[in-house]
């Protein structure tokens, strides 16, 4: 299946999580957030439609992970560079903005598949599971004031994940927000204070 979105047409398959309102959400906020030639990871890249978005779009130089090898090959097919890997254990240097919609989703034993879209929504018993992993270390891949510019939804706890980004140093911003059915999703920008 083919997705036109923003001068992009992104190329999917049925191994990779499907583009939906949270990607489209981030993808205008990361295009709002870019001003430059900056240097942007995105991690959980997924399709690679956000990552693609903002090539097509700015002049920034964007790379995408994603621990699903069929997430990095169809970001590679939608002409970004991008490796496999879980989060960013395989990660040098430094970036301006990392990008990260996580797995945010509350899922318990039960309701585990052993596919690749399970790994894509599913974000431990509390939602925060990836969450926390990923920004105990991401402060250490940012530049001086660099960004996260990561999805949260109202089934994760918001506030829980602002108050663990506070606690970890990071000033933090709301940006773009949305009401799906019962969900509230919500993209924060988050400065490491240096």
């Amino acid at each position: 299946m083919n997705i036109h979105y923003k001068n992009t047409i992104i190329k999917t398959n049925h191994h990779v999580y499907e583009p939906a309102e949270d990607s489209f959400l981030l993808a205008e906020a990361a295009l709002d957030q870019i001003k430059g030639s900056e240097r942007i990871l995105e991690v959980g890249c997924g399709s690679g439609i956000i990552s693609a978005v903002i090539k097509n779009n700015t002049g920034a130089r964007v790379t995408g992970i994603d621990i699903n090898p069929y997430a990095a090959a169809c970001t590679r097919d939608n002409g970004v560079e991008a490796i496999r890997g879980d989060l960013l254990n395989c990660i040098r240097g430094k970036f301006d903005i990392i990008i990260f919609n996580p797995p945010y989703l509350p899922t318990d034993e039960s309701e585990r598949t052993k596919d690749w879209i399970n790994i894509a929504l599913d974000g431990g018993s509390d939602g925060r599971q990836i969450i926390n992993r990923f920004l105990e270390d991401a402060g250490s891949y940012l530049v001086d004031n660099g960004r996260i510019l990561m999805l949260l939804s109202s089934f994760t706890g918001i506030e829980k994940v602002k108050s663990k980004m506070k606690s970890l140093g990071y000033e933090i911003e709301e940006k773009n927000t949305e009401r799906i059915s019962f969900e509230q999703l919500l993209v924060i920008a988050a400065t490491k204070i240096r």
